[in-house]
């Protein structure tokens, strides 16, 4: 049966020496939060850079599992489900946390990137780690990372597994969603033996990293795989099963994929209560699941439902028990930031991190069976080391105007003028750009009527900033958009 949500926290200490670190600035010694976020931006950031080098050495289990020792193999202590993928990874753990909370259990959740606050990585029960807590475990690390001396490079996403990891064992959780970061053999969750191993959606995206074929993604991804941990995948294409199957023979483990093992199956339709939605079924020799409606717009969110709950039943072999109605109730009750979010109202802006092309793809094809609306002006802007063409080909069906700009925040940023002369190659349809996402608003507001549509999209970096705008909006003045009976969502 599940165990009390109620945890008693566990207290941790650091000591060790404190001698200098030549990589590491004295200035940015931890004494609150906002020092603390100083010190962490020091570390080698992969999410900001414009060329990575993809190897053990950037990219270090060995590194992870120094520190994690350091700090006593947290690791070790949690009950993990680990999900890596191309597309859905954000969306299948929102799910299958919202699910197992519903059942009673004190659920862990790390995943990335954040839209407005790097907090939102680490969060228990939908509740984020305090400033407090982050603090003093950065501290420890701080002391960690000079122990280690010059064996540690340690990059900002270590940090934050670390600090999670650490965070979720003090907390004594039940149990902890690792979303993967970048690829999976070399990403810092790997350090993990998870119960069950959960693979989303393989497509093209970090090609520069990863590798240009989807059989190389695909390798990557699979990289998870640990001898005796059982694998659900989601549908894939047959370049992708066949490596997922030589992968799992190989180290041993036991693959199934959904409508295949796993019995799956979807419908769309729409009613009074629910207004347009998706249902799945999926049955196991365990579990049967009917007609369940799937709370985050999308086709392609049946399939990312199907894996939440497919995981959901992997875990009953580890004695996790459910009760039906609770699982209905949790995944009704499933938050997603930034996947489709309307943060306005008059006009209606939507913000989506839809990041590659096959996201953009599902994104028009979600807006068009889920929202009503005359005309769609899109907020673009885009990485770099993205499939650029491929992304603007799906605007370009799906768009009635696009509004290239950047995110100031992410330095690997396409200019928008470099955009605009993609798209005009593409597409005969009216687009312009924007120096900033706020000049952008400002044209798409003018570009709109009441029934029609702002999607801000290309990038979690401007899906994040047209969030914080909007929450700062009150506190902005003027307003970015004519005054015609402004309401926030």
């Amino acid at each position: 049966m599940p165990t009390s949500t109620t945890k008693t926290k566990k207290t941790t200490s650091a000591s060790g020496s404190r001698r200098s670190r030549p990589s590491r600035s004295t200035a940015a010694a931890i004494s609150n939060f906002s020092s603390a976020q100083r010190w962490l931006l020091q570390h080698t950031n992969h999410e900001r850079m414009r060329v990575v080098p993809y190897n053990d050495k950037s990219f270090s289990l060995d590194r992870m599992g120094k520190l994690l020792k350091l700090m006593g193999n947290p690791h070790n202590e949690l009950k993990c489900v680990q999900i890596a993928g191309t597309k859905g990874k954000g969306s299948t753990c929102a799910m299958l946390s919202s699910m197992l909370q519903a059942c009673g259990y004190t659920v862990g959740l790390f995943t990335s990137p954040h839209l407005v606050d790097m907090r939102e990585r680490i969060t228990i029960n939908g509740e984020m780690i305090t400033h407090a807590d982050l603090t003093e475990l950065f501290k420890q690390i701080e002391v960690h990372e000079k122990k280690m001396g010059k064996e540690s490079d340690l990059t900002y996403f270590e940090v934050l597994t670390a600090t999670a990891m650490r965070y979720f064992a003090d907390q004594a959780v039940d149990i902890v969603i690792l979303e993967t970061g970048l690829g999976g053999r070399l990403d810092s969750t790997t350090v993990v033996t998870p119960l069950v191993c959960g693979l989303v959606h393989i497509g093209l995206d970090h090609t520069n990293i990863l590798g240009e074929r989807v059989a190389d993604i695909a390798r990557e991804k699979a990289g998870i795989f640990k001898k005796g941990v059982p694998a659900v995948s989601v549908e894939q294409v047959e370049e992708v099963c066949e490596v997922f199957n030589e992968e799992a023979q190989r180290v041993g483990v036991d693959l199934e994929y959904t409508g295949n093992q796993i019995d799956f199956s979807h419908r769309f339709e729409a009613n009074r209560e629910l207004g347009p939605h998706t249902r799945v079924s999926l049955t196991t020799q365990t579990s049967k699941f009917e007609h369940l409606p799937v709370p985050l717009k999308g086709e392609h969110q049946a399939h990312n439902c199907a894996l939440a709950l497919a995981l959901l039943d992997k875990l009953k072999t580890h004695d996790f028990t459910f009760d039906q109605d609770k699982i209905v109730e949790g995944l009704a009750k499933t938050e997603l930031a930034g996947r489709m979010e309307q943060v306005f109202n008059e006009p209606r802006v939507i913000i989506d991190g839809a990041h590659n092309a096959d996201s953009i793809y599902a994104l028009i094809r979600s807006l068009g069976a889920h929202i009503s609306y005359d005309s769609l002006v899109l907020i673009f802007g885009c990485g770099q080391d993205k499939d650029v063409k491929g992304m603007l080909t799906q605007l370009s069906l799906g768009a009635d105007k696009v509004i290239f700009t950047r995110a100031k925040l992410n330095p690997r940023a396409c200019e928008p003028a470099d955009l605009l002369s993609q798209f005009n190659e593409l597409s005969g349809k009216m687009a312009q750009t924007a120096a900033n996402l706020e000049d952008a608003l400002r044209l798409a507001s003018r570009a709109v009527s009441r029934e029609d549509l702002i999607v801000v999209t290309g990038s979690f970096y401007l899906a994040g900033e047209a969030k914080k705008y909007f929450i700062d909006l009150p506190n902005r003045k003027p307003a970015p958009v004519p005054h015609r009976g402004l309401r926030r969502r």
